[in-house]
């Protein structure tokens, strides 16, 4: 074994102890398999050595710098990166990410993580990778040719057409104020959504719901910032976000279901957060997780 293959490895293990991954050896393996470098474009790079923050250029372009748990800068300006391992790790441990199951992620990139993905599911699973940027999404196509159950579209994820398909996870990349009705729709039964639901200062916390026939559980897996989703933004939402009692990445958000359309009537108080087409019901709350249809009018679309 070569010395970036001893480093990929090292790097895989490390995650498995640093995050940690204790359910899913199928992530750590994935992590050791894909090659960072191949998709974060030639070095020298920019790294930002979380939690310093503080990014500098490395001195040559050796892959081995990018084996460790560090964000790698792929646009300065747009301040844009490949995200931190560790982070996505634990999110897909949370996830419980099975082989053979499909995942359609938004926000791909430059591919990186949907061949993590893709590694974790096996041939036998299916991931669908799309990518609102056209110049990025024609590099994580090019990146992941090697990869047959990987499909890359360009376009807005929160609009593209999928042909109506069911997907075990949809795994969203950067942050929104709500999800799109096509999300919660192409969720099969039992399947995952994972969503960053973020305020316009970035921050906020990871939203995972699992669907249960028409109901939808909802949970916080801890606090994130996260570049934010095209079009993904409800500025009404966000104020509310930003203001919610107990959003903090070291508090619990205090939430049980997610309903789509509007609250009705008398359920107020059972609100602890309401966006664009969809309201989170507060831990505690006697009524169940039936999902409300939208009123006439507030058939919001993303």
């Amino acid at each position: 074994m070569d010395q970036i293959a001893n480093a990929r490895r090292w790097y895989a293990e490390d995650l498995r102890c640093k995050t940690p991954v204790l359910r899913n050896p199928h992530i750590i393996e994935a992590f050791g398999a894909v090659p960072r470098e191949a998709f974060v474009g030639p070095g020298p790079w920019s790294i930002i050595p979380y939690p310093y923050r503080e990014p500098f250029i490395t001195p040559d372009d050796d892959p081995r710098w990018l084996y460790h748990d560090v964000l790698v800068s792929i646009d300065p300006s747009r301040k844009l990166n490949n995200g931190m391992p560790s982070f996505w790790a634990r999110n897909f441990e949370q996830l419980d990410i099975g082989r053979g199951e499909r995942v359609l992620q938004i926000g791909a990139g430059s591919g990186y993580y949907s061949a993590v993905l893709a590694e974790i599911v096996g041939p036998s699973g299916r991931v669908t990778a799309i990518e609102v940027d056209p110049v990025l999404a024609a590099r994580a196509e090019t990146n992941l040719q090697g990869l047959p159950q990987v499909q890359v579209i360009s376009g807005d994820g929160r609009n593209v057409d999928t042909d109506a398909s069911q997907y075990d996870l949809v795994i969203v990349f950067a942050g929104c104020t709500h999800p799109a009705p096509q999300w919660l729709d192409g969720l099969a039964d039992n399947g995952r959504l994972l969503l960053p639901l973020t305020s316009e200062d970035w921050s906020g916390f990871l939203l995972r719901v699992v669907r249960r026939g028409a109901s939808f559980e909802a949970s916080s897996i801890g606090g994130v910032s996260i570049y934010p989703c095209t079009n993904g933004r409800d500025e009404d939402g966000s104020r509310r976000l930003k203001g919610a009692p107990a959003n903090s990445p070291m508090m619990n958000v205090p939430i049980q279901a997610l309903h789509r359309g509007i609250p009705l009537s008398g359920e107020s108080e059972r609100v602890w957060y309401q966006a664009s087409g969809f309201w989170l019901e507060r831990q505690g709350s006697e009524v169940d997780a039936t999902t409300h249809q939208p009123e006439d009018g507030n058939n919001n679309t993303a």
